[in-house]
């Protein structure tokens, strides 16, 4: 089995694609206006990282890492500032954050016509959602492999 892959990091805010709502005359749009930035950089950094053989017909195996920032009431303050509270939680669940089912679906929406010709290619999905880490940025990092 041969394959071929790329790595490529996005800058930005993961946005989760959630519900749309309809306008008028059959126009439906998202309720969250984050998704479409998070969107348009996921295409930037990836037809930036794309190799020049790349093939998106094929079956393809996705690993995605969505970073956000912790808030600012995970911290102490006063002498501990800049300490993370014992009570801080390890792991990103909060609710404003997004399932990470609805960030998957932003993310490859935008990745259509580029990575690959369908989302419904993706047969094998890693995912994880994280705190980021000292001064490093929010987003992802993606990494798409291409299966024979």
């Amino acid at each position: 089995m041969t394959t071929h892959s790329f790595t490529f990091q996005v800058i930005g805010l993961p946005a989760p694609q959630g519900s749309k709502r309809h306008v008028g005359r059959g126009i439906m749009v998202e309720s969250s206006k984050a998704v479409q930035p998070w969107r348009q950089d996921v295409k930037y950094a990836a037809e930036r990282s794309l190799p020049s053989d790349w093939d998106p017909s094929k079956p393809m195996a996705v690993s995605v890492v969505f970073r956000f920032k912790r808030p600012q009431g995970h911290y102490g303050t006063g002498r501990n500032a800049g300490q993370l509270k014992a009570s801080a939680p390890s792991y990103a669940v909060s609710a404003r954050l997004g399932d990470i089912e609805k960030l998957v679906r932003s993310t490859h929406d935008a990745l259509i016509g580029i990575a690959f010709d369908d989302d419904r290619q993706v047969v094998d999905l890693i995912c994880q959602k994280r705190y980021t880490v000292g001064d490093e940025p929010m987003g992802a990092t993606i990494s798409i492999t291409q299966l024979s």
